[in-house]
Order: C-alpha cells, then sequence, then structure tokens
C-alpha cells in the first residue's frame, strides 16, 4: 500500500495495481484481496490502493506506473448502494471504511477511479471487475439519474472488463499481458466484456428477436399453494413435465452470436429494453450462453459467455491462500465495521440458483453452485482459532450467498448445460435438483466438535423452501446453529408481488416455522423467526401491502429498518420497474404491464403499512384506508390495524433491536420483522 512497503520488499515497481473504493482488509470476504493474494500466488508483485484521494491523480501516482495493468473495482458494494438509500437520501455511514466515516469514496467510483489512472499513465491498460462493473457490463437503466446508460466500459475509457468472479479470467489475463500480448488482442476470455469496432466476418449473426418466442418460461403452475392438497397438485404437474433436449451443437455453435437491441434501441424503447434485460438473463447458463453483442453508436460492445465455475480443488486453493484475516496495519486502532461483521465468518460455498428478480447474486456469481471441500473450511476454522487475534470460539456464520444450498445441485449434468430456467426452485423445486443437506449436517457436525470452538452460527439468509425438504437439517440448525433469532427471507405474503419476485408463498414458510418452533422447543431454546419484507417492489399494490400489515399485525410481528425496493442495475425487478413489462415471460406489446409505485408518497405509504404500529404512519395510513373502503380497520379494537386517535407524542414501546452483524448490511434491500416478546405466566 506504500512506497515503504515496496522499498522494504526490494521491489522497484509492481506488476499489478487494485485500485478499490473499501478499506484494505486482508480477509477472503473481501474481494481485492482474494484477487491480490491469487495475483500473488502466480508470482506477480500487487499494490493496493485503497480508497484514494480522486480530485486529482496524486494517489494514483503513489506506487508508480504498474508494469501490466490497473485493476478498478468499487469494492464489494456498488458505490451508488452504498452511498444512497431506496429513497435516493444520502447514508450516514460507510461500512467499509475506517470508523464508518461516509464520503471516502466518490459516486460511480470505477468511472472516477478509471479516469484518474488514465490521466496518470496514458498507456497502461485500465481493467474493470467487482460488482459495480459486473452489473453494468451492458446498456443499463440507472435508478440514482433516472435514465438509460451506457455500458459501463465505454464511460469508464477502460479496455477490458471481467464480469462475475473472474479468477481465471483475470489469470489469464494477467499472464498473457505478461507475454506482452496487446490486450486488444485479448478477445476469447470468458467473462470478459470488451469493444470492436466492427462485428467478425466469419461468425454467425442472430437477432434476439429470433429467439424469444411468446408465452411464459415456466409452465403456468400455481406456486402460492397454501395447504398440503394444493402443494402435491403442484409437485404432480411438475411431474408431468417432460424435458426435450435441444442438441448442444444448436445452443452452443462456437462462432454465433446474439445481437441484442443497441442502446439507442434500448433508451428509446421500454419494450427493447424489457427484451434485452430477458434475452441477457437466459444467455446466463455458462454450459449453453452464446456470445451478445450490443451496438453503442459505431462500436460494438462484445460479451464473452460466462465463465466456468470453480471446482472443489480450486475453491479449496483460493480460500487456503496466505490471508491475515486482519486489515491492513495502516489502519491500526481504527474500526472497520464490515470486517468486524465477518473476521470469524467462513464462506463455504458461491453462486445461488434462486434467481429471485430483484437480487444480484445469481446475476454475479451464476446459478451453479461452487463447494469448498469439508477439509478445507475446518483447516480455516482451525486457522481463526490459532491465529486470529481475539478468538473467542465463536464461529459468525459458516454460509455464503444462500446458508443452505451447500453442495446442492443438477442432478442430470446433460440437463443442466441445456437448462435456461432464471430459477431452479421458481415456481417449486425443479425435480431435477439433488436437495439432499446432508453433506451440510456433516459440516455442522464436524465444525462444532473441533477443540477450542464454543459455537458455530448460521448467519446467512436460509432458503426454507429448500429446508423444509430436509426436517434432518431443520433440527440441526435449530438445535445447533441458531443465535436466539434466524432470519428468512419470505419479502412478501401476497401472490401479485411474490410471482414478480420469484419467490416462493407463504405456504412454505408456515412449514418452516412449524419445524422451527418444534425443535426450539425440544432443545428448550426460546428462539424466534426474524423474516424480511420488501417495500414497493414491482407489481405490488396498496392492497397488497395492507395484507401484508394485517398478516404482521396477527402474527404479532413489529418491522425495523423499513426499506424500500432499491432498483439495482441489470435486475429483471429493474427492468419491470423502469419499463412497466414482465421479462419473465416474452415480451410483446400486449404484454402484462406491471404496476410499481414510483412517487415518494407511494413510497412512503408501502412503508407506512409494514410500521403500522409507529403513530407517525397513522395519518397517513388512515387516508389511505379510507380511499380504500377499507375504515373498518381504524379503531381500538383487537381486528383494527391502527386507532382513531392520535396520541400527542410518540408512546409505542421500544422495538427490541437484532444485534447489528445480523441486519447492518442488508437493510438496503430488505424490511426484517422483530417478533413481539410477551412474558412468560404461569
Amino acid at each position: 500500500m506504500s512506497r515503504a512497503e515496496m522499498d522494504e520488499l526490494g521491489w522497484d515497481s509492481c506488476d499489478v495495481i487494485i485500485v478499490t473504493g473499501d478499506a484494505y482488509v486482508d480477509h477472503p470476504s473481501f474481494g481485492m484481496a482474494i484477487i491480490g493474494r491469487l495475483l500473488e500466488a502466480q508470482g506477480f508483485r500487487v499494490g493496493i490502493i485503497a480508497q484514494p484521494q480522486w480530485q486529482d491523480t496524486s494517489d494514483f501516482m503513489a506506487l508508480g506506473q504498474p508494469n501490466l495493468f490497473f485493476g478498478i473495482t468499487s469494492g464489494n458494494m456498488d458505490s451508488m448502494v452504498n452511498r444512497y438509500t431506496a429513497d435516493r437520501k444520502v447514508r450516514s455511514d460507510d461500512a467499509y471504511t475506517p470508523n464508518g466515516i461516509a464520503g471516502k469514496r466518490p459516486d460511480r467510483s470505477v468511472l472516477v477511479y478509471s479516469h484518474r489512472c488514465r490521466e496518470a499513465y496514458p498507456e497502461v491498460p485500465i481493467v474493470l471487475g467487482g460488482i459495480e462493473a459486473s452489473l453494468r457490463r451492458i446498456a443499463h437503466y440507472d435508478y440514482w439519474s433516472d435514465k438509460i446508460r451506457r455500458s459501463i466500459l465505454l464511460d469508464a475509457h477502460a479496455d477490458i472488463l471481467l464480469y462475475g468472479n473472474a479468477e481465471r479470467a483475470l489469470v489469464a489475463l494477467a499472464h498473457r499481458l505478461a507475454r506482452r500480448e496487446p490486450i486488444e488482442q485479448i478477445t476469447d476470455l470468458r467473462g470478459t466484456v470488451f469493444v470492436r469496432q466492427q462485428l467478425p466476418e466469419d461468425w454467425t449473426s442472430i437477432a434476439s428477436s429470433q429467439l424469444d418466442q411468446p408465452g411464459p418460461l415456466n409452465p403456468p403452475v400455481n406456486p402460492y399453494a397454501m395447504s398440503p392438497s394444493e402443494n402435491s397438485t403442484v409437485q404432480s404437474q411438475n411431474e408431468k413435465q417432460k424435458i426435450n433436449l435441444v442438441p448442444r451443437s444448436v445452443l452452443n455453435k462456437e462462432k454465433t452470436y446474439i445481437e441484442l437491441p443497441s442502446f439507442d434501441q434500448v433508451r428509446s424503447d421500454p419494450i427493447w429494453y424489457a427484451h434485452a434485460s430477458r434475452l441477457l438473463h437466459l444467455e446466463s447458463n455458462p454450459h449453453n450462453a452464446r456470445v451478445l453483442t450490443q451496438a453503442h453508436g459505431k462500436q460494438w460492445l462484445w460479451v464473452n459467455p460466462p465463465p466456468w465455475p470453480l471446482t472443489t480443488p480450486e475453491m479449496d486453493r483460493l480460500y487456503e491462500l496466505p490471508y491475515t484475516r486482519q486489515p491492513h496495519p495502516f489502519y491500526q486502532g481504527q474500526s472497520i465495521p464490515a470486517y468486524e461483521m465477518i473476521r470469524f465468518s467462513i464462506t463455504i460455498m458461491r453462486g445461488c440458483f434462486g434467481g429471485c428478480s430483484f437480487c444480484s447474486i445469481t446475476e454475479h456469481e451464476g446459478r451453479i453452485i461452487q463447494n469448498r471441500s469439508e477439509d478445507s473450511i475446518v483447516q480455516e476454522i482451525e486457522t481463526i482459532r490459532d491465529q486470529v487475534p481475539g478468538f473467542t470460539g465463536i464461529i459468525s456464520d459458516l454460509g455464503g450467498p444462500t446458508a443452505n444450498m451447500y453442495r446442492l445441485h443438477c442432478k442430470s449434468r446433460e440437463i443442466e448445460a441445456h437448462c435456461r430456467r432464471l430459477s431452479c426452485v421458481y415456481p417449486s423445486i425443479c425435480k431435477n435438483l439433488n436437495t439432499d443437506h446432508a453433506p451440510l449436517i456433516r459440516l455442522y457436525r464436524r465444525a462444532r466438535a473441533l477443540p477450542g470452538i464454543k459455537k458455530v452460527l448460521v448467519a446467512s439468509g436460509l432458503r426454507y423452501d429448500l429446508a423444509v425438504e430436509s426436517p434432518d437439517y431443520v433440527k440441526e440448525l435449530v438445535t445447533h446453529h441458531v443465535g436466539g433469532y434466524l432470519k428468512i427471507a419470505p419479502e412478501h405474503t401476497e401472490s401479485a408481488p411474490l410471482s414478480k419476485m420469484m419467490k416462493p408463498g407463504m405456504a412454505a414458510y408456515d412449514r418452516f416455522k412449524i419445524l422451527f418452533d418444534q425443535y426450539s422447543k425440544a432443545a428448550g431454546k426460546e428462539q424466534y423467526l426474524i423474516p424480511y419484507f420488501i417495500a414497493a417492489h414491482p407489481g405490488t399494490s396498496d392492497e397488497d401491502m395492507l395484507n401484508l400489515a394485517l398478516w404482521l399485525k396477527r402474527n404479532q410481528f413489529r418491522a425495523d429498518q423499513v426499506q424500500a425496493f432499491l432498483p439495482s442495475p441489470m435486475a429483471l425487478a429493474t427492468t419491470m420497474y423502469h419499463t412497466g413489462y414482465n421479462p419473465l415471460q416474452a415480451v410483446r406489446r400486449n404484454s402484462e404491464r406491471v404496476h410499481t409505485a414510483k412517487g415518494l408518497r407511494a413510497r412512503r405509504l408501502h412503508k407506512a403499512f409494514l410500521r403500522y404500529h409507529d403513530p407517525e404512519n397513522w395519518p397517513l395510513l388512515r387516508e389511505a384506508l379510507k380511499k380504500m373502503g377499507r375504515a373498518d380497520l381504524i379503531g381500538s379494537g383487537k381486528h383494527h390495524l391502527i386507532p382513531a386517535y392520535q396520541p400527542p407524542s410518540k408512546t409505542e414501546p421500544k422495538t427490541p433491536i437484532i444485534p447489528a452483524q445480523k441486519t447492518r448490511l442488508f437493510k438496503t434491500q430488505h424490511t426484517h420483522a422483530i417478533p413481539i416478546k410477551r412474558k412468560r405466566t404461569r
């Protein structure tokens, strides 16, 4: 991070310099640490410029000119999501900055950092990566400016973009640049995006409009069954489905690219934008995805197919690199909130096949689960126990993007290679999905049996519709790995918004809650489920939010940290928000329209329904209920939602607070509901 460190190591220069919007923490939960250690293991000298002053080039020249390239990332979070709330208000803190101080990174950090690097050293190649670049790789809707922006690669004036988990592409790129291969000639790496001045003549072009046929992506089954009999009907319908495999030669022509609607088309016509968004997601399986192109004026954006998932040995080597698991000594005495939250946590897998339309995990990490071995995970627990200062015997999280997808996979490699489903669990769990939780149960048991380990918690989000497929797993989890509260994310109770989220109905939640309560009682523990909800998601009406509020009251929940839907770049739900069309189905002029609460007042009302118990929201709710013809819910009875009177001051009891390490970084997209504790009486 400094010239002094370079001198101490005997370096006259760095091969690669990574510029990041986060403080530098040498922990595998931080992307720049993984990339830096990986390149180091390949023999490259790596410098880190963390949270530089961006007003001039001074900080960007501090380590000198890199021999190979600058790697630019906003950090673990998108810089706009990091700085602004869902209502576009500036946040007061930044969890990835020492002492949580806000304002240490610029808006659209990737663009600003790239421009400064180009000013400092015009001839040095610039490589973009990380979540901010990955989700902006094609023309995209930008919520903060409320317009369609070009690919970030063009606006950053960078040479190449690596999207998703790009370890393989990065290593290959570094070695080829070290062999003096010009970066503009490196066009064959999976998971990369670059610009062409003209399309190759020896390739076959397919217009995207030729591929998207009318009709829904999935059979029209009912994912909102509220009783076992209805669930059985859904299952029987799914079992009757036949899978017709299209020959791979048709799906994977080596020299075929799909021409997406141009930047000008998607900017001017919502139909074309929704169509392009749908095609991008349909072409996301690395086994059958094809090259995508998109015209930006006279230039062509070229998007190579997604990277192959890492194998278990590759994942093991990546997470066994010599991380110190601590912030850089430069930050001595300062607290980095994000690090404090994850310092004793362990990543056991990557990816998510849930496909939730509002979430960027699947878009960034892919749908195929990449697993570490049990031995590697146990070795990391022992490393934390023996080497990390301040360890008290408690592993704060043994998880990943989804806690219970470890070693879950498609039963057939052939079917997986041909599949274009956006989700393996929507509208119901695919019958070809292996849902065996036995490997995860074995891992839990082995982890907590290690000497010096008092507790192994699971704090990552849980997919409860998968968990109920394995009651033994729920028992193991609830008995040994819950720290009083367990967060899960039904997101809503009503079918209209759930269908746009690609989330299961409340039947699975009810089944999970029965098991959770049963095993908690058997273990003699008082434990609570913390359900997360999203307000103002596309497809949500005022009536839907009212019904959710009534459900919360019936179940004695009081929502805390209420947040509305935040349209992140490239998400399918963001497409619904911007265009008003549903990209989960083929998009036509007469396609289904999706309503979204967009105005400040409408979004405020949806959030108010989630906090129906807050007297500050009662005037707005009274007015809304009267307009909706539901004045019968105003009064002082048990069946009423809000009272008819307004107290002179706020008198509601203080809401119990969930430990910060479980909720702090999720508040941008979710609302969590806290159970009201009742005193026990004999």
